[in-house]
């Protein structure tokens, strides 16, 4: 069972930034595509990006488009989620996940904690 524990989250003023870090265990991290996903309340939770096992692939929603960026590091078992320009509207937790396919999922709802993001105006 591929467990997760996000972290890097906070309170950030309009236009700051955050980078967000996922470490993976229980399963072959290497093996595994990626994801950052959001819920912000009221809403259903959203991904955000998407990487494939091999750093590859990507997938950028289009609310991340030119201001967020993820990555990972495969010796670290860790996916990064690096956001810049921040708004208001980037409020929520935010989470990660593991999947068997491509940066596109599909996603196996491995979900950890989960790190908050506020972002104030």
């Amino acid at each position: 069972q591929v467990q997760l524990v996000e972290s890097g989250g906070g309170v950030v003023q309009t236009g700051g930034s955050l980078r967000l870090s996922c470490v993976a265990s229980g399963g072959p991290f290497s093996s595994y595509a990626m994801g950052w996903f959001r819920q912000s309340p009221g809403k259903e939770r959203e991904l955000v990006a998407g990487i494939s096992p091999s750093g590859g692939g990507i997938r950028l929603a289009d609310a991340a488009q030119g201001r967020f960026s993820i990555s990972r590091d495969n010796q670290k078992n860790t996916v990064y989620l690096e956001m810049n320009s921040l708004k208001p509207e980037d409020t929520a937790v935010y989470y990660c996940d593991a999947g068997t396919g491509s940066a596109w999922g599909p996603w196996g709802h491995y979900w950890g904690q989960g790190t908050q993001v506020t972002v104030s105006s």
